[in-house]
């Protein structure tokens, strides 16, 4: 299973952001995006959901195209997405977003059963509301209500961004069982660390393209390309 990505151009109204992109994700594979603010990452993300629109190039998960699909139509064939801010249902209980979450597939108790092992805190906070868990928990939820649609490729927008350290070491044991699952991970991450210690590959992008891919084996920390793409 690979998502594959050619020439992939979109924007906001005349202002285009994605220039030709090209970018490539495999099954039980982490590949980290990385570039400074503004650079286009979160578009990126948005434009693989059908939430910005392409205006040219492709988006193709097992040789299905899914670039001209309406946004509510794209989770079908495995692609969830978690963006930066969680964005949950604050008044609804942490079983009730995940029901959310669970829609397109039918909501079968064994994929509950599955995220709940994966993030066992939910288990004991089901009745309680969103707005009420903690931040860590409420990006568990996040990507638990995604993993509810058991995709194929997860998409993660800086997830542990602003978490305490013990929460974001929870997250990131989560997202490596996920790669050893067989899922396909796609995370924007700004940490050198946290991408060392995830990723097997990471792109870099600068003004709306990917300038270079890297594998993340002999990649160290004061890596002169981390310098050169993310300013640290």
């Amino acid at each position: 299973m690979a998502l594959e990505v050619t020439g992939l151009t979109a924007g906001y109204g005349p202002v285009t952001v994605l220039h030709g992109v090209d970018f490539r994700a495999e099954a039980g594979r982490i590949t980290c995006l990385m570039g400074r603010n503004g650079v286009g990452k979160s578009t990126f993300l948005k434009c693989l959901m059908g939430l910005v629109p392409a205006t040219s190039g492709t988006i193709r998960l097992d040789g299905t195209a899914l670039q001209d699909l309406p946004a509510h139509r794209v989770p079908r064939h495995g692609l969830a997405y978690v963006p930066q801010g969680r964005r949950l249902f604050g008044p609804l209980t942490v079983a009730e977003n995940l029901a959310v979450g669970g829609l397109v597939r039918g909501n079968h108790r064994a994929v509950l059963d599955h995220v709940l092992t994966l993030f066992p805190r939910l288990r004991e906070r089901l009745t309680q509301t969103a707005e009420t868990l903690s931040g860590g928990e409420q990006q568990m939820l996040a990507i638990a209500r995604a993993l509810c649609l058991e995709p194929k490729v997860l998409l993660l927008d800086e997830p542990t961004e602003g978490l305490q350290p013990s929460m974001i070491t929870l997250i990131q044991e989560a997202i490596l069982t996920l790669e050893a699952q067989g899922v396909a991970v796609v995370l924007v991450e700004q940490r050198v660390d946290a991408v060392l210690k995830l990723a097997d590959r990471v792109a870099f992008m600068v003004a709306g393209q990917i300038r270079e891919t890297r594998d993340v084996k002999g990649l160290t920390g004061d890596d002169p390309v981390f310098r050169t793409y993310v300013g640290v």
